[in-house]
């Protein structure tokens, strides 16, 4: 298979493309600058030439600023944008390339399970509608805005990540250094669900939903055993072999972090990946202590 990916160099991307290319696979990577042998310009904001995408069976798109900053209305503006412009942009190309060639015929997405909003104890599957609040709003818009390659016949799947755990970036990398002084303890009151999946899940969920060409539309992954916040704390700390009993008032992350910290850390998501179990897909890591000692020991992703 030939496979296009935006985003190439960030935590996902650096991890799948190696994956792809082990099984055989050949890859590209969309870049912003002059491009070099395997590579394709592309500007997120300017129209695509259709042909760039001649001969690529699929696109995995992972492009878009990160969410974690202060969370002015600029900034924002700029995470919305990011996603909504630069999917729009490769989805015309590729409905348009579809049409003339019948390639590519997969275009797979990055979407978060920030689509579900705040909602408590609730079980959320693929069926659930969207919640409220900024992050569900720009979901919904990310999601969205690759309607036109599915109007054309493109194979469309956006796959709603949860919290993505690996000791090399994102939520656990932030976390690691104070847990492992012994500092570490639940966000607020700690009966926040956290929809967590491990990175290699990740993978393996994008590479399964590139094969598998029945599964469309929006697909969770996160693995089939959310957790609780103070049950997160405290199998990080067993994995560390330290106490985590130093809590993070709630005030304190509304303080500090603003509409952030009230989304990312105090929001409660009980997400469950319906279409990836019925589909077939086993998790390398279904459940959280296996996945942090993996992650935590020197073999672990």
């Amino acid at each position: 298979m030939r496979v296009l990916i935006s985003g190439a160099s960030g935590l996902v991307g650096s991890a799948l493309r190696p994956a792809l290319v082990a099984g055989g696979h050949f890859t590209a990577t969309l870049v912003r600058r002059a491009p070099a042998a395997g590579e394709v310009q592309w500007n997120p904001a300017s129209a695509l030439d259709p042909k760039s995408l001649e001969g690529f069976d699929g696109i995995v798109h992972l492009a878009g600023k990160n969410i974690a900053g202060l969370w002015t209305e600029k900034f924002k503006r700029e995470v919305r944008e990011s996603r909504v412009q630069g999917t729009r942009t490769l989805t015309t190309a590729a409905a348009e390339s579809f049409r003339q060639t019948g390639k590519p015929s997969t275009f797979v997405a990055a979407s978060a399970v920030g689509y579900y909003g705040n909602r408590g104890d609730e079980e959320l599957t693929e069926n659930s509608p969207p919640g409220n609040g900024f992050l569900a709003e720009v979901c919904q818009e990310w999601e969205d805005a690759a309607e036109g390659a599915a109007a054309a016949g493109i194979r469309v799947v956006q796959l709603r990540l949860g919290t993505v755990l690996t000791k090399q970036g994102g939520a656990l990398r932030a976390m690691l250094p104070a847990f492992r002084l012994g500092l570490g303890g639940p966000v607020g009151n700690g009966s926040q669900y956290m929809s967590w999946v491990a990175l290699a899940d990740v993978v393996g969920a994008f590479l399964f939903t590139l094969m598998k060409g029945d599964l469309r539309a929006p697909v969770n992954v996160v693995s089939p055993r959310p957790v609780r916040n103070q049950e997160f704390v405290r199998e990080l700390g067993a994995a560390l072999r330290r106490p985590a009993m130093f809590p993070l008032p709630a005030f304190a992350v509304r303080l500090l972090m603003g509409e952030m910290g009230e989304s990312l850390l105090l929001a409660s998501q009980r997400v469950v990946p319906s279409k990836l179990e019925a589909a077939g897909y086993r998790f390398r890591y279904p459940e959280l202590a296996q996945a942090l000692g993996a992650i935590i020991s020197k073999a672990g992703p």
